[in-house]
């Protein structure tokens, strides 16, 4: 049911335009009623993204397991399942890229996105380094880092309409990550 509301919902954002676009319309098209599509999404915004909680928690995930060995290696990688995440759709992926850039209140509402991942990152991070003094801000830092490396790598390939391999970008950007803070020679916390 989920997935009928967020193709209902996006087929309508697309034909009149997110802003023309209600609630009522979305049930109405997905042959359902309001209390459904409240049960899915708490808002209009949440349809646009419905992959993305089920993408945090897989993140999370990966994370709880990660080895301690290589924290920044671990951040990058949980990266990139979100970048597997728009990979897997790249027709939906591309149209929802061009949606939020054309609707304000979708480029505000993807920032508060993007932003939990980025504390999901930080918060393993810090789990890492202490959440004292050079710790927290160290992984801070990194956690912003591997969001901006990973973002210019997938907002390159969205531009592109998904054209071609996503993960060449993405990766050469969270190398660089990896090149500056990844290396035993930048100090830990104590």
């Amino acid at each position: 049911m989920r997935e009928v509301l967020a193709q209902a919902a996006f087929q309508l954002f697309l034909e009149r335009g997110f802003e023309r676009t209600t609630v009522d319309d979305i049930v109405a098209r997905a042959g359902v009623g309001r209390r459904s599509f409240f049960r899915y999404f708490p808002s209009k915004e949440d349809a646009v993204f419905p992959d993305h909680e089920r993408c945090l928690a897989e993140m999370t995930e990966f994370l709880a397991a990660a080895d301690d060995g290589d924290p920044v290696g671990a951040v990058s990688d949980a990266a990139r399942i979100v970048l597997r995440m728009y990979a897997a759709n790249p027709e939906f992926s591309v149209q929802r890229y061009r949606l939020t850039r054309e609707v304000p209140g979708l480029r505000t509402y993807e920032l508060s996105v993007v932003r939990r991942y980025e504390q999901t990152l930080a918060g393993h991070l810090r789990s890492r380094f202490g959440a004292d003094g050079d710790g927290a801000l160290r992984a801070e830092v990194i956690a912003a880092s591997v969001v901006a490396a990973h973002n210019n790598g997938l907002r390159l390939w969205l531009r592109s309409g998904g054209e071609g391999d996503p993960e060449v970008a993405v990766d050469h950007a969270l190398a660089l990550v990896r090149e500056v803070w990844g290396r035993p020679d930048v100090p830990a916390a104590p």
